[in-house]
């Protein structure tokens, strides 16, 4: 998946899941689109159904720092290389 399609994948999710719609890939999550923990967990459940395998927690915990939804793109990213 090239990065272009990731980030059209993640941006329908943020749709979809929590009715974001034409984002600011760039703003701040929380400030912006008022994200929320409970939203956060959502979302690494979207992205483990997105990459089809069960995150480790160690890879939860490294999305605790994800603040805009290029952050989103660039953990999901590596995600998919450590599992191609």
């Amino acid at each position: 998946m090239t990065r272009e399609e990731l980030q059209n994948e993640i941006l329908k999710i943020l749709s979809t899941e929590f009715e974001i719609e034409n984002p600011d890939l760039d703003a701040d999550l929380r400030e912006k689109y008022e994200f929320d923990s409970i939203d956060a967990i959502e979302l690494l459940v979207e992205i483990e159904r997105l990459l089809k395998t069960e995150l480790t927690q160690e890879e939860k915990k490294q999305a605790m720092d994800i603040r805009t939804i290029n952050h989103v793109c660039d953990y999901v990213e590596a995600l998919a290389k450590t599992r191609a």
